[in-house]
Formats: structure tokens, C-alpha cells, sequence
């Protein structure tokens, strides 16, 4: 098996070829804990677990590594702005400590209920400052970054190769620059590595430029090239991290270590809401408490994601969401059926059904095929042989097919002829009067009615 993904960087699907053979090594940007996630932020993570799953089924081991922002990230991705840890600080009056905490929590609690494995590392940006300021030093002494009044700064016009990532052409950018320009810049698009704290500013640590707080984008190449090594496999994130938090992490990360920090770029696309773009400054975001509030599983949350390849934009009504549901609940349903019956599926139509798997998901982890491929498994004669097959799929999936129950029955009148034909077969078979006992079951099923025979007496469903 060889999984092929869309590298961001060469616009293209490529051989995944690890550095380490059987080995591959993954950093995603994780949350900035100042608020609850929503669940276009969860998207990213979602597929940032397919990634990892399919690797681990090729038979991979795998090192993932995803930050925790708990300093320095600022309102504007672009050095504008108050900070998000302060802003949430001043407005619910706790320390940036006591709100990282807890929504970092939260932020754990989130991904377990997806059934997101949780990262082998999960490093704080407070706990790695002296590793961020051995950056912003180094960049420094190497002619790439420059001080001002305000904080230290990478110089893109040093790196020739800036905007490979995003397509960003640096004399657009000076001309009529959609980026507001901040006068201690020397181009508009020079990003802070280190910014200066005024005195009341909430987090901020002693450096040789005084007291101050690192840049968001510096936490992400100190942090993977401490965990990592200087260049490692996959870099995952949201389409939204490439034009300027991607772009810059490449331009440093480059010009500090000589040497192409990362080997593939993957990106998930936007999850939009009843059409439109979501955001927590549009007020127009749901958690997963919500969609629990709403009786719905996080798992057919999941579900509703994998419906959509990571490279698409995905569109969230909560009538896709019932959708979704309908669906989780059907496939879980046509599951049990399989389970609990004991008759063998031959090898040949196995075999066939796991190659057509594995082809999707090591096709840029096409998950929506695979999950047809597991729709059309199921309309296979009943078989434990292909239940058993899709708990291996499920490896991927993560739907919790192991903790399938038997579905409910639904509830129906039963009218009074069928009840009163169902008493007079349990006659005949009290008698073993068996021709007679067929005759009234095929009468019964005849009317729309099936019935079973139990170890009280009988059951009557719906055919």
C-alpha cells in the first residue's frame, strides 16, 4: 500500500515517502485555548485523525505532535490586534493560566468524544519560551530579523523564496497591501517574532530585548523542531494557516536551519454554516455540546464529516445533520444484521472489498469512497465474515462499530384479525400442527406483517 496525498507546497498529489522508513512524523497547529472550539475548528482535526489512522493501517508508526497557543497569538494573524489570552483575560477577569487551562480541557474532552486520538505530544507555547527565544536570536544574528520600537521582526525580502507556499507576490502585497501597514515595518508583510509587552500586558517573560511575549508564528517552528527534528514529514492545518502563518513559519523555519523544515504541506478546507463562512466574530458557531444538545452523537458529527473528502469545502445545516443520523443509524442497523448471523462470506469477495478500501483511503485519504465501499459491502449476504471486515475498516472510520446494539423495534398497533390470526398459529404449533402453523404465517405475511416466534410466544413486526 502507498498512500498519496496533495502536497499544499507543489500543488500536487505525491508517494508519501517517510524520512525514517516506517516512521512518519506529523505536526498540527493546535487551538488557541481562549474560547470553546467549533466544530469547522474540529473539521481540521478530524481529518488531521484520518491522516493519522490511514498511516497507522499501512502499518506506520506514527509521532504526532499538536501545539497548545496558550501566549502570543493576536487577534489578526498579521501582528494586529489585541491578544486573544489577554482579551479573554480582561473579559472574564481570570488570569491567561486559569483560561488556558480550562479550555484546553475542554478542547481534550472535544476530541475524545470524536473519537480523535489524542497527539503522542501535546507541548504548551508557555512552557517552550527559552526554545522561541534561541529562534528570534539566532534569525537575528543571521541578518534575517530586525528590532524596532516595538518587538523583533523577520525580514521576508530575505528569503527569495517567500509566497512558494500561498502564491503571495511580495511587490503586490507592498502596492496597495490588503495588509494594514505597521510604520516600524520595513515591508508590510515582515512578521513579529518577538513583540515588546507594554507593563499591563498580562504574559510576557524577560529577553535581551526586555520584557515581551513571542509571535504566534515562531511557537510552531520551535516547537516542531524540538519534537521533530529539524525536518520532518507532514505539517497539517486549516486552508486558512497557508497564506500567512504557513507562508512565515516556512520563511523562518528555512532561514534558521538551512534546511527545508517540511516535507509535505496538508490543508482542510473551510466548513461553511447554511452556506455561509463561520466564525466565532460572526457569533454563528456551534460546539459540540450543541450538537449534543440537539440529540445527536458526536459520533454522527464524525460521520457527517467523513461524507466529505478534507480537500472540499463542507456545508453544516443541522438538516445534514438529521441527514447524518438517518444514515449513522441505517448503516449501524444493516451492521447488526451482519453480526448476528453466521453464515460465510468466500475470501475472493473479501479480499476484493478490502483492496477497493484501502485503493480509497490511499488516495489522498478519500474516506467518502471508502465509506461507499462499505455501503455496497453491506448489500453482500448477511455474514459476521463482513462485519468482522468493516470493524477492520473501522480502524479508520472511528464510528464505533464495536459498540453497536441491536436497533429498536419500532412500536405498531396491531390490529385486531392479525393478533387474532398470530393466537391460532400459537395453537397449531402447541399442537405441532406444523403445515397448519405455515399457512397462518404466510397469511399474516401476506397482510404486511411478519412475526417470530419467541421463547413467551410470538412477536409481530412490520414487514
Amino acid at each position: 500500500m502507498q498512500l498519496r496525498v496533495y502536497n499544499t507546497l507543489n500543488r500536487k498529489k505525491e508517494e508519501l515517502i517517510p524520512i525514517k522508513p516506517g516512521q512518519v512524523g506529523i505536526y498540527s497547529c493546535g487551538p488557541t485555548v481562549y474560547k470553546y472550539a467549533h466544530i469547522g475548528n474540529l473539521r481540521a482535526y478530524v481529518f488531521m485523525d484520518e491522516l493519522r489512522r490511514v498511516l497507522e493501517y499501512d502499518g506506520m508508526k506514527v509521532k504526532s505532535v499538536m501545539n497548545i497557543t496558550d501566549v502570543g497569538h493576536l487577534v489578526s494573524d498579521a501582528d494586529d490586534g489585541e491578544d486573544k489570552m489577554q482579551k479573554s483575560a480582561n473579559e472574564t477577569g481570570k488570569s491567561p493560566l486559569e483560561i488556558a487551562a480550562f479550555y484546553t480541557d475542554q478542547f481534550m474532552k472535544d476530541i475524545d468524544a470524536l473519537n480523535i486520538k489524542r497527539p503522542t505530544i501535546t507541548p504548551k507555547a508557555t512552557d517552550n519560551i527559552p526554545e522561541m527565544l534561541k529562534v528570534v536570536e539566532d534569525l537575528l544574528e543571521k541578518g534575517y530579523a530586525y528590532e524596532t520600537e516595538d518587538g523583533i521582526y523577520f525580514s521576508v525580502e530575505k528569503f527569495p523564496n517567500y509566497g512558494r507556499l500561498s502564491g503571495i507576490n511580495l511587490d503586490d502585497q507592498r502596492h496597495g497591501a490588503r495588509v494594514e501597514v505597521n510604520t516600524f515595518k520595513r515591508h508590510p508583510i515582515d512578521f513579529a517574532l518577538w513583540k515588546k509587552a507594554a507593563p499591563n500586558h498580562l504574559q510576557q517573560w524577560p529577553s535581551p530585548w526586555g520584557m515581551g511575549f513571542p509571535g504566534w508564528h515562531i511557537e510552531c517552528t520551535a516547537m516542531s523542531k524540538k519534537y521533530l527534528g529539524a525536518t520532518f514529514d507532514i505539517h497539517t492545518g486549516g486552508v486558512d494557516h497557508i497564506p500567512i502563518h504557513h507562508e512565515n513559519e516556512i520563511a523562518q523555519a528555512e532561514c534558521w536551519l538551512g534546511c527545508r523544515p517540511v516535507n509535505y504541506w496538508m490543508h482542510s478546507e473551510f466548513m461553511l454554516i447554511d452556506g455561509g463562512k463561520m466564525s466565532k466574530s460572526l457569533g454563528n458557531t456551534y460546539t459540540v455540546s450543541d450538537i449534543v444538545e440537539r440529540g445527536y452523537a458526536p459520533v454522527m458529527f464524525r460521520y457527517f464529516c467523513l461524507n466529505v473528502q478534507y480537500r472540499q469545502k463542507i456545508n453544516f445545516t443541522w438538516e445534514g445533520m438529521e441527514g447524518a443520523k438517518n444514515a449513522y443509524n441505517k448503516l449501524c442497523a444493516q451492521l447488526w444484521a451482519h453480526k448476528t448471523s453466521n453464515v460465510p462470506t468466500d475470501k475472493a469477495v473479501l479480499d476484493d472489498y478490502t483492496k477497493k478500501f484501502e485503493d480509497a483511503i490511499n488516495d489522498d485519504l478519500n474516506i467518502p469512497l471508502a465509506i461507499g465501499v462499505l455501503w455496497t459491502m453491506l448489500k453482500e449476504p448477511k455474514s459476521k465474515d463482513i462485519y468482522n471486515l468493516a470493524l477492520k475498516f473501522d480502524k479508520v472510520f472511528a464510528l464505533d462499530f464495536d459498540k453497536i446494539k441491536e436497533p429498536e423495534r419500532p412500536k405498531i398497533d396491531v390490529p385486531a384479525n392479525i393478533t387474532a390470526l398470530a393466537e391460532e398459529r400459537l395453537l397449531a404449533r402447541k399442537a405441532k400442527n406444523w403445515a397448519e402453523s405455515d399457512r397462518l404465517r404466510d397469511q399474516i405475511n401476506a397482510l404486511g406483517y411478519a412475526i417470530k416466534d419467541t421463547a413467551t410466544g410470538y412477536e409481530i413486526t412490520l414487514k
